[in-house]
């Protein structure tokens, strides 16, 4: 009777974590505006400091190997922290959950482009979002700089790491050079900084030019959500070789649209092939298209998530992780001075993204609010220039 007692308590603590994580990430990807450093930023806030489900390092190693496999990298640290909270069931839900907002409110806004050829306008929206996502991502560097920056060391690399990037080197390689030095430094205390290295563009393989059909379209999309890496500018380039190049389903001004959709809508900005998979093959299209470029998240996240504590036990892989970290925090900080200058414009999303810093940093007002805030601040300000 006892062993039955404790198996049906612990099926349904098991249950109830689900729940809040399906939950959680049904907000999450409906408010989380910003691209990938906007959405981690957001989830340190919500999963650290609010509901404490994880550590600041235990985060920092999950946003590293997030990092470090191809694919969208806040998805894939939704799906990471779902397996950590409550195993396989979880894992899904966090992935699912997160992608789900972004992937129906793309299908609407492409059923409205394919009937009437044109986006809606959302300047307004977009005008203050971005501005106060840029203290999103501030407050978020600060606080995991905390945990991650635990030497002078881990400083110049997390300093070397932002120029390589800065200067074009790939962020994966910067990534696992970042790795590579803080092991071997531990290995040898006093090695020099090595110089950090990036490869050229990554190629595209593109296929053969045929009528769509909903297998050939779920191939071609597994194939970029296996191989991407980087940001959303990358993933352009794939698109653009094998749906306008390669199988001619779209044209120029057509795949500008479907980026153009991933970035302004919240969630991963991959729901670009929920938008371009609806143009080319109606709601079947976007359904095929979205699952294949997100399913090779989810099995590279449930292969590698098991071995993140075992690596961390490891003297060795524990300071390849801690030098991934600090890298990973440089690489945020880049897009977010980027994000800043084509957010920031003029004085009213200056006073916007200030007056956001000011709430976060002092008051610690929830960042959904802060989003929401912004949206409709910006919308006023749009509508009386």
């Amino acid at each position: 009777m006892l062993v039955a007692k404790g198996f049906w308590a612990t099926a349904h603590e098991g249950a109830r974590h689900v729940k809040d994580l399906a939950l959680a990430f049904l907000r999450l990807g409906t408010i989380a505006f910003g691209g990938p450093a906007a959405h981690i930023a957001m989830m340190e806030e919500e999963f650290v400091r609010r509901r404490a489900w994880l550590t600041r390092a235990q985060f920092l190693d999950i946003v590293g190997a997030a990092g470090l496999i191809p694919g969208p990298s806040s998805t894939e640290v939704a799906i990471y922290i779902g397996y950590r909270r409550a195993g396989w069931r979880g894992l899904l839900a966090g992935g699912f959950c997160f992608i789900l907002p972004a992937a129906l409110m793309v299908t609407v806004i492409a059923w409205a482009y394919v009937r009437f050829g044109r986006l809606a306008a959302v300047g307004g929206v977009l005008y203050g979002i971005k501005a106060v996502v840029i203290a999103i991502i501030a407050q978020a560097l600060v606080a995991l700089g905390r945990s991650a920056v635990k030497s002078a060391w881990l400083v110049a690399l997390g300093v070397g790491a932002s120029v390589a990037n800065a200067l074009g080197a790939s962020p994966v390689v910067v990534l696992f050079a970042a790795g590579v030095l803080s092991a071997a430094a531990r290995l040898r205390p006093h090695a020099g900084m090595a110089p950090l290295i990036w490869p050229g563009p990554l190629g595209a393989c593109a296929v053969a030019a045929t009528p769509a059909g909903l297998a050939k379209m779920f191939l071609v999309f597994l194939k970029i959500g296996a191989v991407v890496f980087g940001s959303g500018y990358v993933l352009l380039a794939f698109l653009r070789a094998d749906l306008v190049e390669g199988t001619r389903w779209l044209t120029e001004p057509q795949l500008v649209d479907a980026v153009a959709v991933g970035q302004f809508t919240p969630g991963p900005v991959f729901t670009t092939a929920t938008f371009i998979g609806y143009v080319v093959a109606g709601v079947p299209g976007a359904l095929v298209a979205t699952i294949g470029i997100f399913l090779p998240s989810f099995l590279l996240v449930a292969v590698s998530g098991p071995l993140i504590p075992r690596i961390r036990q490891s003297r060795i892989a524990g300071a390849f992780l801690d030098g991934v970290n600090v890298a990973a925090l440089a690489l945020m900080a880049v897009v977010g001075v980027e994000l800043g200058k084509a957010a920031i414009i003029d004085v009213p999303s200056a006073l916007l993204a200030v007056l956001s810093a000011g709430a976060l940093f002092r008051w610690r007002v929830n960042s959904a609010w802060i989003v929401l805030g912004g949206g409709l601040l910006g919308t006023v300000v749009h509508g009386v220039r």
